[in-house]
């Protein structure tokens, strides 16, 4: 039987900047956004969530449900140094780690002989250490499948731990509700509820052929969670799929030419992007690339996203794909433009640094 941990750091951003300035311990923060209400949050602590504040949420309308919400500008370069050292403390219990980002991580402790062999112990070891050394706090999931594992690290957050014991998986997935199950996002959700559908019991009873009629393959993996059934390993090479870069404006723009005055900045933090990672992961090799594309988010938050085959890094393309995205923009404003590249060969995750002026 394999024994599977989920850790997952608490507000991992904003913990960082509780832990290195204590007055912002008791009130609301946000980390991201800006001062002028543009740009979007990145992350929150818990007393920013109980106004309804979340990750990813545009500043203007946070600060609307939270008037006291003080903005925090990022700190990359911390909360990297910090995810390293959460990772070393991996590392004394099991080689099998698989980063989902700076501040998640699957850990198979199957083999593991410490705290004799218990992964209960394990997880609990290990958020011990956290807390001492790092002055930080994890919430841990341990079950014997990657995607029990996750959902039951959120189940006692923040802080806390829910272990799913073999004999009591089945009762732990029978009722679960299909949004917790990771992979099915807003719009699947819509649709099973539509099918009258909302837990896994209800997958079970429902006709495996019309499953798979409607959701195509990932029917068949919804059927397989709905049964507590997850094989996938613990992937110690995650991988990559692109690299990019984007800036949230400080103020709206509306003309073609005004958005091709901000390629030659991103262009430059790209190329540095790449060259990173070909130093970190290909030994200075050039990447092999895929695709390249560019966003656009409008003023009314709209996104939009024009991305071509192309295989070396081509900085006239990305004008001639931006031309392509301007063309969507209609009588809107456009507050953030992005570029990337899609990789023909996936290399190691790496966690992309926080938008340009965050």
């Amino acid at each position: 039987m394999r024994k599977i941990i989920h850790v997952d750091m608490d507000c991992f951003y904003a913990a960082v900047e509780m832990r290195d300035n204590p007055a912002l311990r008791d009130i609301p923060i946000a980390i991201g956004g800006s001062s002028d209400r543009r740009g979007v949050i990145s992350t929150c602590n818990y007393p920013a969530r109980k106004y309804g504040v979340r990750s990813a949420m545009a500043t203007a309308y946070a600060m609307r449900l939270c008037p006291d919400l003080v903005l925090v500008k990022g700190r990359m370069d911390v909360y990297v140094q910090e995810s390293q050292k959460i990772r070393a403390i991996f590392s004394d219990y099991t080689d099998l780690i698989e980063p989902l980002s700076l501040d998640e991580a699957y850990l198979d402790v199957s083999g593991s002989a410490h705290c004799n062999g218990s992964a209960t112990l394990i997880a609990e070891t290990i958020r011990e250490r956290i807390r001492n050394e790092l002055g930080l706090t994890a919430s841990a999931g341990v079950a014997s499948c990657k995607f029990v594992a996750k959902v039951a690290s959120d189940e006692n957050k923040p802080d806390g731990i829910c272990v799913i014991t073999p004999d009591k998986l089945d009762e732990f997935v029978k009722t679960m509700p299909l949004g917790k199950i990771p992979g099915v996002g807003k719009v699947t959700l819509q649709k099973l509820h539509r099918m009258g559908l909302s837990t896994c019991d209800d997958i079970r009873q429902y006709p495996f052929e019309r499953i798979q009629k409607e959701l195509g393959k990932f029917g068949s993996v919804l059927w397989d969670r709905a049964h507590g059934v997850d094989e996938r390993p613990v992937n110690v090479t995650r991988k990559r799929k692109s690299i990019g870069v984007e800036r949230t404006l400080h103020e709206d723009i509306h003309t073609l030419d005004e958005c091709r005055e901000m390629l030659p900045k991103l262009l430059e933090k790209l190329h540095e992007r790449v060259k990173n990672h070909e130093a970190k992961h290909t030994k200075g090799k050039p990447i092999r690339i895929r695709t390249q594309g560019v966003k656009l988010k409008f003023s009314d938050f709209q996104l939009t996203t024009v991305e071509n085959r192309h295989h070396k890094l081509d900085d006239i393309f990305f004008d001639e794909l931006l031309q392509q995205a301007y063309q969507r923009a209609g009588d809107r404003g456009i507050r953030l433009v992005g570029l990337h590249i899609g990789l023909a060969e996936a290399t190691p995750v790496e966690q992309l640094t926080l938008p340009l002026d965050e």
